[in-house]
């Protein structure tokens, strides 16, 4: 439990360290928004907080003395609000990366992005605060 609250007061603090400023970005055949130039930005139901409160609730903190550092995660976010694409850019080792994969295909579907009134895919890159304790 005491791992869950460290973890999800990191992630409150931390959550906009990571700003995007490009406006689109090429996969798979369709374009990409990143999420910094869009009109209006893909949201988790509840907001941002209740994202990481459901990483919180569901992420399942390795059992490791004194692991800290920031996972670095990125996925596209696709018209119907499905995730998909989803990289892990930083790990810390010991099954983070697979662990915040896991957690986020077991995420709902977001309000996508909208670009001049239609929605729109659009890649989104999250960081992850991680501390066990010693």
């Amino acid at each position: 439990m005491k791992k869950l609250l460290i973890l999800a007061i990191f992630c409150i603090v931390f959550q906009n360290s990571y700003s995007q400023t490009e406006k689109q970005i090429s996969s798979e055949n369709e374009s990409s928004y990143n999420s910094g130039g869009v009109e209006v930005k893909p949201e988790f139901p509840g907001g941002i907080k209740e994202f990481y409160n459901f990483i919180a609730k569901n992420y399942k903190v390795p059992d490791v003395a004194g692991l800290k550092g920031k996972l670095l995660i990125m996925f596209i976010i696709d018209k119907d609000g499905s995730l998909t694409n989803i990289e892990v850019k930083k790990d810390l080792g010991f099954g983070t990366g697979n662990e915040a994969v896991r957690i986020l295909k077991l995420s709902p579907k977001w309000i996508p992005a909208r670009q001049n009134g239609q929605n729109v895919r659009c890649s989104y890159l999250i960081p992850i605060n991680i501390e066990t304790v010693k």
